[in-house]
């Protein structure tokens, strides 16, 4: 079905008319992260020390201007040596369990990753305030992805664009946690703003269980202009608002999409709930009446899946029905 002819809900003023669909637009070149263009990449770009944007390391829970940046806990580290990331060397607890920590010797062996044991102090020192589990990495300060890797990525696929957009959630614990559902569930990135916004900082990598090596996360200057660009590229963008009148199992998340998750408090900001093509709620049934937002993005981005699964099979079922081949 074409994106741009699709029925969509229309309730309240942010929404565009369901029966007017949207007029065709010009494609954009850049989107607004105020980063380097660049050749598409399928994870986040290294960079040399004298290369990089002013922007905070990947895990930058260290003094700042030391040019140095931490993994801590077992999860993470190991997911950073499977994925190839560049890793100065790896501490292990002296008190550390032999069996615990074997599959990062072996993988760091594997990759010629120094690994050395020092006393529990030592590790605390480098990631203080962090529960590391006896395993601490220094890692090599990488830059965050461009819009466009993300796009490149789903493409790279062959699928329809599927993004998830955080609109000012500071809370390190819920960026780890959504990171973790986005690899989960497939999606093709996060996109971030550079201000009023978690980093991806030792917590967030922790919280992730080392979905932060494979989810890629844009940050931008501009999240608003951003959401324009998105849409020049045929993406439509769902704003979840517990507000909305229409709930997300009633929506058609199916085609290229951008689900945007507002902050913790506040929810999603005047701005970008205009921006948004159309707004999704999910039903309540308790006396809370809320939902912590990395809980309701992992219900949002299932349901998500779920469509997006029911759409291909449907599609494929109408394609061998034209071949002349009985469907099984």
């Amino acid at each position: 079905m074409n994106n741009r002819n699709r029925p969509r809900p229309s309730s309240g003023d942010s929404r565009r008319q369901a029966e007017g669909g949207r007029p065709p637009r010009e494609r954009g070149d850049r989107f607004g992260s105020g980063g380097r263009s660049g050749q598409p990449a399928k994870h986040r770009r290294e960079t040399a020390p004298a290369e990089q944007e002013p922007l905070q390391p990947l895990l930058a829970d260290e003094e700042e201007g030391s040019g140095e940046s931490y993994l801590a806990g077992k999860h993470p580290v190991l997911e950073a040596l499977k994925a190839g990331r560049a890793l100065n060397k790896i501490w292990l607890s002296n008190q550390a369990q032999r069996s615990l920590v074997q599959p990062i010797l072996d993988e760091a062996k594997s990759r010629g990753v120094v690994v050395q044991f020092a006393d529990k102090k030592k590790l605390d020192s480098l990631v203080p305030n962090v529960q590391h589990q006896g395993v601490v990495a220094q890692a090599a300060a990488v830059s965050y992805a461009e819009v466009e890797d993300l796009l490149a990525l789903a493409k790279e696929r062959g699928e329809a664009p599927f993004l998830i957009l955080l609109d000012e959630v500071e809370d390190p614990h819920n960026l780890g946690s959504i990171l973790r559902s986005v690899d989960c569930t497939g999606a093709h990135g996060v996109i971030v703003p550079k201000r009023r916004s978690a980093s991806l900082t030792a917590v967030v990598a922790k919280t992730s269980a080392g979905a932060v090596e494979y989810v890629p996360v844009a940050r931008v200057a501009n999240l608003a202009q951003t959401i324009d660009r998105l849409k020049e590229e045929g993406i439509w963008v769902a704003g979840a608002d517990a507000a909305a009148t229409q709930d997300v199992y009633e929506s058609d998340l199916s085609g290229p999409i951008a689900i945007v998750i507002g902050s913790e408090g506040k929810g999603i900001s005047r701005l970008i709930r205009e921006k948004c093509d159309f707004l999704v709620s999910l039903p309540m049934f308790g006396h809370v009446n809320s939902l912590n937002a990395s809980v309701a993005a992992g219900v949002i981005l299932y349901e998500t899946v779920r469509q997006r699964r029911a759409r291909l099979e449907k599609e494929a079922a109408a394609s061998n029905k034209g071949d002349g081949h009985a469907s099984p």
